[in-house]
């Protein structure tokens, strides 16, 4: 059961941004092609949906208005549970009375 868990949590948004990319791809061009290097757009994308997925899924739902006001928030929540993904249990041994069943 915690692996099926830790696939879903791992794969799941990756493979929900590899779909939604597939299928709409003028929507993911449009969210990354003002950055700098418009010829190499793509490796943005590549890039967060390998490292940070979440963050890269509410990017492209908060960027076709341009990224302001609250947009900044939703993003650092995504931002911050990619982190977490990340370092979930990290800390478990250290709690007293943890039995680790």
């Amino acid at each position: 059961m915690c692996c099926a868990f830790l696939a879903l949590v791992l794969l799941g948004p990756r493979i929900f941004g590899a779909f939604w990319w597939i299928f709409q791809p003028t929507r993911w061009q449009l969210a990354f092609n003002n950055f700098p290097a418009d010829n190499i757009w793509w490796i943005w994308p590549i890039l967060g949906i390998v490292f940070l997925p979440w963050t890269t899924i509410m990017f492209i739902i908060v960027s076709p208005g341009g990224v302001e006001g609250w947009d900044w928030l939703w993003l650092g929540i995504m931002f911050v549970a990619d982190i977490a993904s990340y370092s979930g249990g990290a800390g478990r041994k250290r709690i007293p009375g943890y039995e680790g069943y």
